[in-house]
Order: structure tokens, then C-alpha cells, then sequence
């Protein structure tokens, strides 16, 4: 980093080296040149983040370990599973738990490491957004960054009410087997889930520094809990004194396919993935988390691969417990308590043992749900800052006591508490918002991927954490996986005459409804002001060979004199306005 610092100090103080000697894929030209107006030299960091044509807002509080931490918070492996349970075994039973699992995580893993290439490539706080905007052909950045903002976004809003819902369901289930006539109300769990809705939001409005040590706990204490009931659950089963094998048959849990759906079985197995993808869904964290993340270039994407990893091995593990102990699926699924996870710990533990499972839990989802809500502030943030809402100026600013996106939080928390009214539309109506979610992050996801994949070729510059040679084979294979499996996540679980307004699977309605208002909203509208990530900060763009010469430090002398004046672009020839968008650049650094 010494040579760079130097060529910056060379080129004048004020200004940054060329975008075309950061590792990044930027909206700006290769030859263009941020300008430091901040009164002091910029580190690494902030150098890759200039040259992504950004201005650093946040305090860079976030390590590879924390980031890691609110990664794998928001991925919240025990509280997710329990939460999905309903899928993953009622489609397919235990065959969709044990290798279904593994077929899942190839798609996943896939989607995982092409992610955090991009990231390693543009470590900014937009993003996937940013993702697509840069890397799709010219004159369809805009509209690339459109859907995938938008898809992102709902993902993310979706994801703190649908875990916040979860936990508190577990928490009333606990009620209940401790008070087998108490029958928890719709009214008593949307009252339940909003108000751990407000606490979380409470909670993401304290400062970096806070929310890193409270992620760190929470997620030390997930990972704990995690293995403390891989443990506990084979330890304490007592199925033996219900008259039955310890243990179900391997050839049971690997071979029998339970018919949950009226589709074929292959199918079935294939819809169970839900649960997978819903639970394997929040390692984009550390995407949104760069620009509070220090070398965020190698640490954050390192961050994205080791949680799918890490999580996809300790969520299989868990998934074979629960397949080789679980008693009855039918009683499980369709149990008075409401909560399927519940209900099979009652079925084959203590119910003291139950309880304390239970109570872990609960706790790993109330951390999950805070971390979610950041991630989404963040998300959020990075979108308004870009005007891609109404009212975004409100949305995009930076408490100047927390130095965290305040009103963003609490936007998305309004939203979410509208969203929990589902709950008074019954199961189906309220379990939409776990399959929005799974639907809407990998359509995000891989889009951007997609575009990387199919239409960029040699154009983009891969940063320090890279696939090298297996980068395109591997984001074929994302394409594909998701490609498949996003109508599968559509499909209703019955069929003819069974089908009805109860039965239904409104996916395709709750998410396909908002993108199809939002590509309305681009054909009559947005398309005419929306042109993808705005840079916000001042810079120059040098295209003649007159102009290199000032990076090289032949001018530097007359530029370091005129340091102060650079903000207005009279004054420095070829300097682009700080309002430009990507939609009237090129990909830079190509």
C-alpha cells in the first residue's frame, strides 16, 4: 500500500492514485481520479472505496471475525431451522433433510463464492446493486440495478419479521406445553413479533462499535447454542421409552421420501429446499457491511464464504439429528402447538430437556432477528443514497451522534410491522413472507451473477479474493441452480381440487406483485431519472494524455496549490459533476 500512498502524494494532496490502479470494478473510467477533499490522507480502504466512487461515511469497526459474527447471526442456523422445519420436512421428510441438504448446498455454495468474488471486486455498501449496475452491458445498468435493488431489498425487509415471527411463535409454543389449554391467538403473536420488532430496531440504531460487540455476543452464543443441541438432542432421546429403536434406520432416513405434496417425489425433495435456501440466506451480510468492514476488499468476502461454509456443514449435521430422531412427522407437522420444531422435541426428549432446547433457541433467534435488521438498514441506506425511494433524503441519513443509519432502521421497521398483519390471514398467508424472502435474496443474489457470467467476459477486474479459472464454471452453476429454483418456490403443496384460497402459495403474488409494480414504476417513470449508483463524491476524469501526466506527478505542484478549489469544476478541466450517474459512464477500469 506504501507504493500507492506515494503515487497519491505525487499526484497532489487532495486527490486519490487512478481508479485504474485499485483492484475494483467501478463506475468510473479507468483514468479517472477521485478527489480527497477530507483534509487528510485516506488509508487502503478508503482509497478502494474512492475509487468505487464513493465517499467513506462510516467508521470502519467491523473485522473479518465481526463481520463474520453479524454474517452468521443473520444466518441464525438453530433459530432458522426450527423456524423452516415446517418445509424442509413436511415436502419431503427426512430424504430432503440428509442428502437434499447436500444436493442444496452445491447451488449454494456456488452462489456463495461467486458473490464474495464481486464483493472482493467492489466492497460497497449497495452492493449486488452496484453488482449489476457496472457489470451489465451498456445502456442496461440502469434497469439491472433497478430489479436487483428492489429484489435485494425485499428480501432483506422480509427477513427480520419472518425470523422475529418464528421466535415468537417459539415462545408462545413454550407457553403451551407448559400450559397445554393455553392456545396462543393471531392477535397475542402479532403483538409478540412487533414489539421484538421495536427492540431490535432500538438496538440497530446504537453505534458501530456497540452493534459489533453485541453481533460478536450474539453470534458467539449461536454457535454455541448450535452445538449444544447437536449434542444434547441423540444424548437425551428417549424415544426408547415410547417402545422404538433409539435411532430411526439409516435406510429410513436416507430412503424414504415422504409424499408431503402432490407432486411426484423428485419434486417434493426439490421444494423442500425452501428451508435450505431461506436458512442459507443471509450471507450477503458482509456485502452491505463493507464500508464499515477495515480490508474489506479480502476480509469481507472471505466473510461471505466462510459462513455459507461453515453454516452449510453445522446446518447439515443439524438436520441429521433431528432426521435419524425424529418420531413422527405427521404429529410433528400437525401438532395443536403450532410450531413443528416444537412439538418433534416434546415427541422425542424430556420435556425439561425440550424446554431448555426451546429456550436456546428463542434466544438464537432474538439475536438472528437484531442482525437481520441491520443488514437491511444497510441495504436500505445504500439504496436511498441513490434516491431509489420516495422520500430517500430522509432515508439516507447518518445520525451524526450513532454514525449509523438511523431513519433507515426505522423505516424498515414500519414496513415490517405492516407485513406481520398477514399473520391475521392465517399460516399460508403469513409463512409468504419465508418464501419471498428465499425467492427474492436469490434472484438478487444471482442476477448480477448471471450478468458476470454471460456478458462480461474479459471486462471485469477481479480483486485480491478471486475463483481464478473456475470463476465461470461456478457461476454457471449458481445461474443454474437458482434458474431452477425459483418457480419450485412458487408451487402450491396440493393440486386440483384441493387448491384453494387456503391451500394456496402466494409467493408468486406477494413478491411478483411489488416487481411487477416496480417495472411499471421504470417504464412510466424511473427510467427517466433512475441511472444506478451515484457517485458522491468529486472527481476527475482524464482522457488525454496531458491529463495522465498529472497522476504521474508533472503537475502536481500546480494542482497541490489549487487543493482548495477543486470542488468547483471550472476550476479543474475534464472534471466530471458529483452527481454523475453510472448510466452516463462506463464500466471503468476495463
Amino acid at each position: 500500500m506504501a507504493d500507492r500512498n506515494a503515487s497519491a502524494s505525487s499526484a497532489g494532496k487532495g486527490r486519490t492514485v487512478s481508479v485504474s490502479q485499485e483492484p475494483v470494478t467501478s463506475v468510473l473510467k479507468g483514468g479517472d481520479v477521485p478527489i480527497n477533499d477530507s483534509g487528510r490522507e485516506w488509508n487502503s480502504d478508503e482509497e478502494v472505496l474512492a475509487a468505487l466512487g464513493y465517499r467513506p461515511e462510516f467508521k470502519r469497526e467491523f473485522t473479518l471475525w465481526t463481520t463474520f459474527c453479524v454474517s452468521f447471526a443473520v444466518l441464525g442456523l438453530l433459530p432458522s431451522f426450527a423456524t423452516t422445519l415446517w418445509y424442509g420436512m413436511g415436502y419431503a421428510g427426512t430424504a430432503g433433510m440428509t442428502w437434499g441438504w447436500l444436493v442444496a448446498m452445491v447451488g449454494i455454495q456456488s452462489v456463495a463464492s461467486s458473490m464474495a468474488e464481486l464483493c472482493s471486486s467492489m466492497p460497497t455498501s449497495g452492493g449486488l446493486y452496484y453488482a449489476a449496475a457496472v457489470l451489465a452491458p451498456p445502456g442496461w445498468g440502469p434497469l439491472a440495478a433497478w430489479i436487483t435493488g428492489w429484489s435485494n431489498w425485499i428480501g432483506q425487509v422480509t427477513s427480520a419479521p419472518s425470523v422475529n415471527y418464528g421466535t415468537a411463535a417459539m415462545i408462545l409454543a413454550s407457553g403451551s406445553i407448559q400450559n397445554p389449554s393455553y392456545v396462543p391467538t393471531n392477535y397475542q403473536t402479532f403483538l409478540l413479533t412487533v414489539l421484538i420488532q421495536c427492540i431490535h430496531s432500538v438496538m440497530a440504531s446504537f453505534p458501530t462499535k456497540w452493534i459489533a460487540r453485541v453481533n460478536s455476543a450474539g453470534s458467539t452464543f449461536n454457535i454455541i447454542a448450535l452445538f449444544v443441541v447437536i449434542i444434547l438432542i441423540p444424548a437425551a432421546c428417549d424415544r426408547t421409552s415410547r417402545g422404538l429403536s433409539r435411532f430411526n434406520p439409516s435406510s429410513e432416513v436416507w430412503g424414504n421420501i415422504y409424499q408431503g405434496t402432490d407432486y411426484p417425489k423428485g419434486v417434493g425433495v426439490l421444494m423442500s429446499f425452501i428451508g435450505v435456501i431461506w436458512t442459507m440466506s443471509g450471507y450477503d451480510s458482509p456485502f452491505h457491511l463493507a464500508e464499515e468492514c477495515s480490508n474489506a476488499n479480502i476480509a469481507s468476502p472471505r466473510a461471505i464464504f466462510l459462513t455459507s461454509a461453515v453454516g452449510g456443514v453445522a446446518g447439515w449435521a443439524l438436520q441429521l439429528i433431528v432426521a435419524y430422531t425424529v418420531v413422527s412427522i405427521p404429529r410433528a407437522l400437525n401438532s395443536d402447538l403450532g410450531q413443528p420444531f416444537a412439538a418433534y422435541l416434546i415427541d422425542c426428549l424430556p420435556q425439561k430437556v425440550a424446554l431448555a432446547i426451546l429456550s436456546l433457541t428463542i434466544i438464537a433467534g432474538f439475536a438472528m432477528g437484531q442482525a437481520c435488521q441491520i443488514a437491511a438498514s444497510r441495504v436500505t441506506f445504500a439504496y436511498a443514497r441513490d434516491d431509489c425511494f420516495p422520500l430517500s433524503r430522509f432515508w439516507k441519513h447518518v445520525n451524526t451522534h450513532t454514525r449509523t443509519p438511523v431513519n433507515a432502521v426505522w423505516f424498515n421497521n414500519a414496513i415490517g410491522c405492516l407485513l406481520l398483519l398477514l399473520i391475521f390471514g392465517g399460516e399460508i398467508a403469513i409463512g409468504a413472507i419465508f418464501s419471498i424472502g428465499a425467492c427474492a435474496a436469490f434472484v438478487a443474489f444471482t442476477l448480477p451473477i448471471f450478468i458476470r457470467v454471460f456478458f462480461v467476459g474479459n471486462r471485469f477486474r477481479p480483486g485480491p479474493w478471486n475463483l481464478g479459472r473456475y470463476s465461470i464454471p461456478i457461476g454457471v452453476v449458481a445461474s443454474a441452480f437458482v434458474i431452477l429454483m425459483v418457480p419450485i418456490l412458487c408451487l402450491p403443496s396440493v393440486t386440483g381440487s384441493d387448491l384453494d384460497a387456503t391451500t394456496m402459495n402466494y409467493t408468486a403474488l406477494v413478491y411478483g406483485g411489488p416487481m411487477l409494480g416496480v417495472l411499471v414504476w421504470w417504464v412510466v417513470d424511473a427510467r427517466k431519472w433512475f441511472k444506478g449508483p451515484k457517485v458522491n463524491l468529486e472527481h476527475l476524469m482524464h482522457g488525454r494524455d496531458e491529463q495522465a501526466m498529472e497522476i504521474a506527478g508533472a503537475e502536481g505542484a500546480v494542482l497541490e496549490g489549487k487543493g482548495d478549489d477543486r470542488s468547483s469544476s471550472s476550476d479543474v478541466p475534464g472534471e466530471m459533476p458529483a452527481g454523475k450517474q453510472v448510466g452516463d459512464m462506463k464500466p471503468g477500469g476495463l
